[in-house]
């Protein structure tokens, strides 16, 4: 029976009755009792829980029937409210109010955690899930290498006369007896996030990347670059960013904080190690993967798995524009710029206006350029302070833990009334810039969906930006701007308009994004590998990011990119899904299910 929540009944009790009631629904396998407990426009989404997917199911019949296919093998139980954790409480979630609680349970695999929101009938007053969901924490049989795991297999600890950890960690990371499990591309957030997971539940990895240092991802971008989203919400696994940060952590303090990280966390990394090609063979489910060392010297691992984390795109966009080639200035992709100093004095534009394209405008404007922005297409503008609410539940007053698991919470169709209700409150508070820069020609959207940045980052990587001053050196026309339609052809001096007048350049810099990963796997394992996975991040048609920290049609390729709180988040997924193929519990074949 559902529970009547009343003045007399507290939002725990509620949330303890109905997962208790659900529970036990569960427990006799009983679909349609478990359903109903659910609103008529209810979601679910699970996280490897009760499918070893990600996915979203939204209504109460598509709720009954993915529980009937699922209940027999998951064997659900023990649903609970979760031992010191937020206990429940009255929030308010894309407008509407809710009681969210968070919950564990168990099932034949591990150990699941949980969100739960909950509205009243206004029929009878009982409660009903709006939204659950249910994610997989922890395998049975397997947890994190933590401390007090470690005490009987650290034998360098009083191995006298024998290696010591540095001896043994050098070992390690040579593989010159063995072959990694899994091969990690990319040292970015996202390759170290995965690499730490993998490696703390007794995962052999091994982390390559192209640069010289690790860190130097991050340390060669330009000279300005800090993050645009607060420390708070940025830190890694198992290691947070200490509480003496800047709010806004500037790109070589990152950096060097990469490089103490792969240390700390005891990761095998090759640095100044680019992948050449890659092959996948049937027989052995192994990789065949060719590396290049930066002086040309080459080796061949065969990992059992290959996860891409260069990031939601690797390969940068240069288009092919009339006339370009004829330009005698220098022409780069904004992933190339550093600062421009050498151009003081001179004249710059700069093709693209998101992130990337005001923040090269930005410096060149402070090392002493004439530059002047190109706008192909509308931009979403926020300013720096609104955007952070973005990330509004980790100042909500929950650990990040718990912050974390409610940032999964949310299904595809909640999170983007969500998004479109902060994107409409976050114009009124900046009205006056946006009015102002509509005012200079500036055009202007509300993201994709009306949904601003977030939304915009999720489908597309880009087409937004944090305004951190460039939006009022464009509105003061200290920073130039033009339509890209105005545009009949590049010379030899710079861009010739179609009124006749030429904008002269002695510097073309193209903030013009990245291909889709899906590009970069055509590049290193071949067309046909690249066909059959298809695009790789932008939704699906359930709502969930394509091909991004699950199993993908290509056995044994993985990706994980984006946020560093993506990749915090995330990489816990990835690695839970690794970690029971190499045990046996989980086929890398999704089609062997």
């Amino acid at each position: 029976m559902l529970q009547k929540h009343t003045p007399e009944n507290t939002d725990i009790d509620a949330a303890a009755a109905w997962l208790g009631t659900f529970g036990d629904a569960l427990a006799d396998r009983d679909a349609t009792a478990a359903a109903r407990l659910f609103r008529e426009d209810g979601h679910w989404r699970d996280v490897l829980a009760f499918t070893w997917h990600i996915e979203t199911v939204s209504g109460r019949h598509a709720v009954e029937e993915k529980l009937r296919r699922v209940l027999d093998a998951t064997k659900p139980s023990t649903f609970r409210l979760a031992e010191g954790r937020t206990p429940p409480r009255r929030v308010t979630r894309a407008s509407v109010e809710t009681i969210e609680a968070i919950f564990e349970f168990r099932t034949a695999y591990g150990v699941g955690g949980g969100v739960l929101r909950l509205t009243p009938d206004p029929s009878d007053g009982t409660v009903q899930a709006w939204t659950l969901l249910t994610s997989l924490e922890q395998l049975n049989d397997h947890k994190e290498r933590f401390s007090e795991s470690r005490a009987a297999d650290d034998t360098f600890d009083h191995g006298f006369g024998g290696d010591n950890w540095l001896d043994m960690r050098d070992k390690e990371r040579a593989y010159e007896d063995r072959e990694p499990a899994v091969l990690v591309v990319g040292g970015g957030q996202a390759g170290l996030g995965i690499a730490a997971r993998l490696t703390h539940l007794g995962v052999d990895t091994l982390i390559v990347d192209r640069c010289e240092r690790v860190g130097d991802n991050w340390r060669k971008r330009y000279h300005s670059l800090t993050l645009h989203n607060e420390v708070f919400v940025n830190h890694l696994p198992y290691m947070p960013f200490p509480p003496t940060w800047p709010v806004y952590i500037p790109k070589d303090m990152l950096a060097n904080w990469f490089e103490a990280y792969v240390e700390a966390m005891e990761l095998n990394y090759w640095s100044g190690i680019s992948l050449t090609i890659g092959r996948y063979d049937i027989d052995t489910r192994r990789w065949r993967i060719t590396l290049q060392r930066n002086d040309g010297v080459e080796r061949v691992v065969q990992p059992r798995h290959l996860v891409f984390a260069t990031g939601v795109s690797a390969i940068p966009v240069i288009p092919d524009l009339p006339g370009l080639k004829d330009f005698t200035g220098t022409v780069m992709h904004s992933s190339a710029y550093t600062d421009g100093h050498a151009w003081r004095g001179r004249n710059a534009l700069v093709l693209g206006t998101g992130n990337s394209g005001h923040d090269v405008a930005q410096d060149l404007h402070g090392c002493g350029v004439d530059v002047t922005m190109i706008q192909r297409q509308s931009t979403h503008i926020v300013s720096l302070s609104e955007a952070q609410n973005g990330y509004a539940i980790y100042f909500e007053g929950p650990p990040i833990e718990d912050c974390d698991l409610l940032a999964v919470s949310f299904p595809f169709p909640v999170l983007r009334e969500a998004l479109r209700l902060a994107t409409a409150a976050s114009a009124e508070v900046d009205k006056e810039l946006l009015d102002s820069l509509t005012a200079r020609g500036f055009k202007l959207n509300d993201g994709i969906d009306d949904c601003g940045f977030q939304m915009s980052y999720l489908q597309k990587g880009g087409g937004y930006y944090f305004n951190v001053g460039c939006s009022e050196l464009i509105i003061d026309s200290k920073v130039g701007l033009m339509q890209f339609d105005e545009i009949e052809c590049f010379t030899l001096e710079g861009a010739k308009l179609r009124n006749g007048e030429t904008v002269p350049a002695d510097l073309i810099v193209m903030a013009t994004g990245y291909k889709n990963q899906q590009d970069t796997v055509r590049t290193y394992l071949g067309n046909e590998v690249a066909d059959r996975i298809g695009p790789v991040w932008g939704f699906d048609e359930g709502g969930e990011l394509r091909n991004m920290w699950q199993r993908t049609p290509q056995p044994g390729l993985w990706f994980i990119a984006g946020t560093l709180a993506q990749c915090r988040i995330y990489s816990r997924y990835l690695a839970i899904q690794i970690k029971a193929c190499e045990e046996g519990i989980l086929s890398a074949n999704y089609r062997d299910e």
